[in-house]
């Protein structure tokens, strides 16, 4: 099941990238300015990702699902919902940053305790596909489904990282010192 594995690389990435996310949080809870042009970096990623991948995904992934499981259409729009949610925290939290690099005043607490909120909703949300989600998947879908959830997949983890280190060198560089994410 490439495809799974796939999705399981995909989690991990972003787990590292909530984890550069969470340090730059405690940096802010701690009193200091963390670098916000980094966190801009890892916030525009994660939004470009949201887009362009885990939206098609998610879309695909659920219909195919309750075409096959219509019990599971209780779990799929809850995890929509959730997933719409998260992107609306994460496109607050980037226009606070706007605010931020533009020297504009936001409260720093209140943004602490956004970004926090945000990465404990994105941890859950990945949490919730991993332990409810893909066991439904592995029980559910055949290898011709899986072929066809494949061909909505971005062409790899290899390439999304090399457009990852080009896009955002400093993000990159981040991410490689990272630790690796237990799931």
């Amino acid at each position: 099941m490439p495809m799974l594995t796939q999705l399981r690389q995909d989690h991990a990435n972003m787990a590292r990238m909530l984890h550069v996310l969470q340090l730059k949080q405690k940096t802010l809870s701690a009193g200091e300015r963390p670098n916000f042009q980094l966190v801009r970096e890892v916030v525009d990623y994660i939004l470009d990702y949201m887009e362009g991948f885990t939206q098609p995904l998610e879309s695909v992934l659920a219909e195919r699902l309750q075409a096959k499981q219509p019990d599971c259409q209780v779990l799929t729009e809850r995890l929509s919902c959730d997933y719409q949610a998260l992107r609306r925290q994460l496109k607050r939290l980037s226009n606070d940053i706007d605010m931020i690099l533009m020297d504009a005043v936001v409260p720093m607490d209140r943004f602490a305790d956004d970004l926090k909120a945000y990465l404990d909703a994105h941890r859950a949300y990945l949490r919730d596909e991993r332990e409810l989600l893909f066991p439904l998947i592995r029980e559910h879908f055949e290898d011709e489904d899986l072929d066809r959830l494949a061909e909505a997949l971005p062409e790899g983890a290899a390439a999304e990282l090399e457009r990852l280190q080009q896009a955002y060198p400093e993000l990159y560089a981040e991410l490689k010192e990272a630790p690796e994410p237990v799931s």
